[in-house]
């Protein structure tokens, strides 16, 4: 049986997840983000308590087709800009396509619909989240977190990352290198 999990994004919420499910018993097949495969099928009791336990973790047992559509592409964008290192072989439409079983142009217009942003996006905002991650973590430089995050110049992510946040990542690498000043110093 599989359940899908709304806000599940991170190895952190995976094992909110696990332990949650081991609360109440539950063998599981797998745990991937926003889904889990259950050994077995569970009651609507059960469903009820998982679910509110989920809840009170920030997570959501999905039960609609065109939300466990949704979140679908989201952890895979996610996975894919997050987690992966590894460039897709073919375009990002095409990925998302074979990744949710289903036409891009139709899994484009829900997405857009339910989310109010294109899933290309959705893909920006989060590329420029990493990008902020790889900058404060200060072990690339600018073209090497242009080249991880595949991009074709340092020109082409500065400008997406500026379109976004209003800010080049030069400054953004200056302004998070900044020490705050402790009340007693001003």
């Amino acid at each position: 049986m599989r359940l899908f999990i709304q806000n599940m994004v991170s190895m952190r919420c995976k094992l909110v997840v696990i332990s949650i499910l081991n609360t109440y018993g539950l063998s599981y097949k797998a745990v991937e983000l926003g889904e889990v495969e259950l050994l077995d099928p569970i009651n609507d009791q059960t469903r009820n308590l998982l679910k509110a336990s989920l809840h009170e973790s920030g997570l959501e047992l999905l039960s609609s087709e065109k939300s466990i559509l949704i979140e679908r592409v989201i952890n895979i964008i996610v996975d894919m800009v997050h987690h992966s290192s590894e460039v897709p072989k073919v375009n990002m439409s095409t990925f998302i396509s074979e990744k949710a079983h289903m036409d891009y142009h139709r899994l484009s217009d829900l997405f857009s619909r339910t989310k109010g942003v294109t899933i290309e996006h959705f893909i920006i905002l989060h590329k420029v989240e990493r990008i902020k991650e790889l900058i404060m973590y200060d072990d690339l430089n600018l073209s090497e977190i242009a080249d991880k995050m595949h991009y074709s110049s340092l020109a082409h992510m500065s400008r997406q990352f500026k379109q976004i946040t209003g800010l080049t990542p030069s400054f953004f690498k200056h302004m998070s290198k900044r020490t705050r000043s402790n009340i007693e110093d001003l």
